[in-house]
C-alpha cells in the first residue's frame, strides 16, 4: 500500500518528539556519498541532524566530507603501496577536499584514485562496478558506540564496497534506502524504459547513463549484486511506492519493504505573502511568475528539452510573464529571447522558500524521478506544480487539485497545463494554492523522522542477526 500522508499539527509534532525523547536512546549510523549537496545528501543530512537533536546517537559516514561536524565520519582511504601510487592518492585527497562546486574537481579525484588502485583501474576498464574501497570495513569501528541501526542511502558514487553488506547485517539491522534504481541494475541509476534489469541485464542499450560504463559488464555486475544480496539480511525503504514496486521485482529481496517519503522543513517551506517575497527578492510585483529549476543538460534522467519547449509555447500565448530559473547563471540558448531571470544555485533554504512564495506556478520535468523534493517544497509554500507523471511524482501531486500531471516528453501538453493554471479564475487559483500548501505540509521532516524512528524500534525488537557463514 502506498504511503498516505496526513496533515501534521504542531501538537502532533510536539507529542511525537516528546515520545521519542522518553524512549531508550537509539544509536543510528547512516551511510551516504557526501555531507553536502541536495537530493539524497540533503535528506540524509537532515535526518542525521534531527536524530541528534532528539537525543539519539547519530553518525553519518560519508565518502566525501566537507563539513567540520565531528559526528560526520569520512570513510578512510588506507595508504596504498608504492611511492608513485601513494603520490596519486595524496593528489586525489587534495582534489576531493576542495570546493565540490569547483568544475572538474570531483572527476579529477576519482580518476587519480583509480590510477592509484590497480584493482579499481582494471574494473573501470572492464566496465565492472568498482568496489575496491577497503576503508569501508572500518565504518562501524569509527562510531563512538556500536550502532543499533545501520541505514544506507546512496551507495554509488565511487566510495563504497557492496561486498561488506553481509558483514554490516551481522552487526545491526541493515536498511537500504533506495534513492534511485542503481542497486537494482547492472550499472545505471535509472533504467528509464529498459526492462533488462529484471532478468540479469547484459547487452545494455545505455552504457553512457550514469554511472557510465566503458564496456558492457552489466550482466556480471548484476550477478555480483544478486550474490551479495542473497547473503545479506536487509530491509528496504524508498520515498515512493513506485520505487518499492520496482525493488520487489528485482534481485534485491528484503525481509521487509517500507515506503517513507522524504521530508522537508515545513517551518521554512511554508506559505507566505507573495508580494513581500517579490520585494525581498527584487522581483516585479505585477507579472505572473513561472518558476523552474535548471535541469542538468547532460542528464538523461531530467528533461530540459521538454521544459524549454513548453516554456517557449507558454510565452507565445502569454507574453507578459516572468520566468525564474533557479540553479544557473544564464539561460539556455533556447530561452534567451524570453523574459527569464536566472538565479545561481541557492544554498540557503529560507531564500529558496522565498522564491517559491514569489512564484505563481512551479514546473518540473523528468524522464525518471523517485521523488521530487522540489515539488514538495513548492507545494508546501502554496505553489501549484505542473510536472511530468513519472516515477513517484504522481504520489506527490494530486492531479487537478495541487497542480497537473502531464505525459513525459510532451511539451505541448505541459504548456497547456501551465496556461490553464495561469488563466484560471482567481477563486480557483486561491483554492489550488491552499490545497497545494496543505498537501506539501503533509511531507514534513517530523513525519519522516517519526516514521523511521518507529521502524528502527520495531527492527531492534524483532531483528534476528543472520547466522555467520
Amino acid at each position: 500500500m502506498a504511503f498516505q500522508a496526513k496533515p501534521t499539527s504542531g501538537l502532533e509534532s510536539l507529542l511525537s518528539i516528546v515520545t521519542w525523547l522518553l524512549r531508550v536512546q537509539v544509536n543510528i549510523l547512516q551511510i551516504n556519498t557526501a555531507d553536502r549537496g541536495g537530493g539524497a545528501e540533503g535528506s540524509a543530512r537532515s535526518l542525521f541532524q534531527r536524530y541528534r537533536q532528539l537525543g539519539h546517537g547519530s553518525w553519518l559516514a560519508v565518502g566525501r566530507k566537507y563539513s567540520k561536524d565531528a559526528d560526520v565520519l569520512e570513510i578512510p582511504r588506507p595508504p596504498v603501496a608504492g611511492t608513485g601510487r601513494r603520490l596519486l592518492q595524496i593528489a586525489a585527497e587534495v582534489a576531493r577536499s576542495g570546493d565540490p562546486a569547483l568544475p572538474g574537481a570531483r572527476r579529477l579525484s576519482i580518476n587519480l584514485e583509480r590510477l592509484a588502485s590497480p584493482t579499481r583501474l582494471a574494473d573501470w576498464r572492464a566496465g565492472r562496478d568498482e568496489m575496491d574501497f577497503p576503508g569501508c570495513r572500518q565504518i562501524v569501528d569509527m562510531c563512538p558506540a556500536p550502532p543499533d541501526i545501520i541505514h544506507c542511502h546512496n551507495l554509488h558514487g565511487w566510495y563504497f564496497d557492496l561486498r561488506i553488506l553481509p558483514e554490516l547485517a551481522q552487526q545491526a539491522p541493515l536498511i537500504l534506502n533506495l534513492r534511485d534504481t542503481w542497486l537494482l541494475t547492472g550499472h545505471c541509476a535509472y533504467f528509464i524504459d529498459c526492462d533488462r534489469w529484471k532478468n540479469g541485464c547484459g547487452q545494455c542499450p545505455r552504457l553512457e547513463v550514469y554511472p557510465r560504463c566503458r564496456r558492457d559488464a552489466t550482466a556480471e555486475n548484476w550477478r555480483q549484486k544478486a550474490d551479495i544480496y542473497a547473503a545479506t539480511r536487509c530491509y528496504v525503504t524508498a520515498p515512493s511506492q513506485w520505487l518499492i514496486d520496482q525493488a520487489r521485482q528485482s534481485m534485491l529481496q528484503a525481509v521487509d519493504y517500507k515506503v517513507i517519503p522524504n521530508g522537508i522543513d515545513i517551518n521554512v517551506f511554508k506559505p507566505g505573502d507573495q508580494d513581500a517575497a517579490r520585494r525581498e527578492l527584487n522581483l516585479p510585483t505585477t507579472p505572473p511568475i513561472v518558476m523552474f529549476a535548471a535541469a542538468a543538460r547532460h542528464s538523461v534522467f531530467k528533461d530540459p528539452q521538454t521544459m524549454q519547449e513548453a516554456i517557449r509555447l507558454v510565452a507565445e500565448r502569454l507574453p507578459d510573464l516572468l520566468f525564474v530559473c533557479v540553479g544557473v547563471k544564464a539561460p539556455a540558448a533556447a530561452l534567451r529571447q524570453l523574459n527569464v531571470r536566472c538565479v545561481p544555485f541557492i544554498t540557503n533554504p529560507g531564500r529558496l522558500a522565498s522564491y517559491y512564495r514569489a512564484a505563481d506556478i512551479f514546473v518540473h520535468t523528468a524522464k525518471a524521478e523517485a521523488f521530487g523534493k522540489t515539488i514538495t517544497e513548492a507545494m508546501a509554500c502554496g505553489v501549484p506544480v505542473a510536472a511530468t507523471a513519472v516515477g513517484g511524482i504522481p504520489e506527490q501531486i494530486i492531479d487537478g487539485e495541487t497542480g497537473f500531471l502531464c505525459p513525459p516528453g510532451n511539451p505541448s501538453e505541459l504548456a497547456a497545463k501551465i496556461i490553464h493554471l495561469l488563466s484560471d479564475s482567481k477563486e480557483n487559483q486561491l483554492r489550488r494554492r491552499a490545497t497545494a500548501a496543505q498537501r506539501g505540509q503533509e511531507f514534513s521532516l517530523e513525519r519522516q523522522t517519526a516514521a523511521f524512528l518507529s521502524w528502527y524500534e520495531e527492527l531492534r525488537q524483532n531483528h534476528i542477526p543472520p547466522t555467520p557463514p
